[in-house]
Parts: structure tokens; C-alpha cells; sequence
């Protein structure tokens, strides 16, 4: 078990005890001799983490003309792949349908022969 998440039950524990956050974040520090600013960051961390949170990424402070450029080049490189994918895609439909048809047209006849043979019956 990781500091953190001893902090996170600890803190939990308190709370339930009938303590504020707060409280318990002070009693806690006192206890164990740290400060409760420490123990407030071991608990959010352990609580994002618990929670499915993903850690902060690093923000960019700026755009320069060459990541711009960068940028746009990666999007048209991608829609390029993309334009080879839906050709693909479609040629595999086209194939699809092509089977399709060719399975109708072999069993049309006899398809059509089972079909007569009832109206036939049923005329009897």
C-alpha cells in the first residue's frame, strides 16, 4: 500500500468519524508529525489516481510558425491515409455486394421453382 493511499484512508476514516476534511487533514498532521498540506496532496494524488484521473499534462505556452506548419502537415499526411482507407473500405463493399449478387442470381431459379411448386399446391 503507498503512503498515499494509507493517507487517502486514514483521512477517509476520519471523516466518517464525523470530522471535516479539514479537521481531519490537521489531526491527521499532528499524528504523524508532517504538515497537512503534505497529507492534502498525498490524498488528491491517491483520489485522482482511485478515480480513473489522468495525470496533468504539461501545458504549451505558445505556437510557433513551426509547429503550426508541423501541425498542418500531419493533418493533410492523415487525410491522405484516410482517403486510401475509404477507397479501400469501398472496394471491400463493392466486393461484399458483388458475392451477394452473384449468390441471388445462382439460387434465383430454384428459389423460384420452390416458390411455384406452393402456389401450385395450394391451387390444388
Amino acid at each position: 500500500m503507498t503512503k498515499a493511499q494509507q493517507v487517502y484512508e486514514q483521512i477517509e476514516a476520519l471523516v466518517a468519524s464525523g470530522l471535516t476534511k479539514a479537521e481531519a487533514f490537521r489531526q491527521l498532521a499532528e499524528e504523524l508529525g508532517t504538515s497537512a498540506k503534505s497529507l492534502q496532496g498525498a490524498y488528491y494524488t491517491h483520489s485522482r489516481k482511485a478515480n480513473g484521473g489522468s495525470p496533468r499534462k504539461a501545458r504549451k505556452r505558445e505556437t510557433t510558425p513551426a509547429d503550426a506548419l508541423e501541425g498542418a502537415k500531419a493533418l493533410l499526411e492523415e487525410a491522405i491515409e484516410s482517403i486510401d482507407s475509404e477507397i479501400e473500405q469501398a472496394k471491400e463493399r463493392a466486393d461484399e455486394a458483388k458475392a451477394e449478387y452473384e449468390a441471388m442470381k445462382a439460387s434465383a431459379a430454384e428459389r423460384k421453382q420452390a416458390i411455384a411448386a406452393k402456389i401450385k399446391a395450394l391451387d390444388s
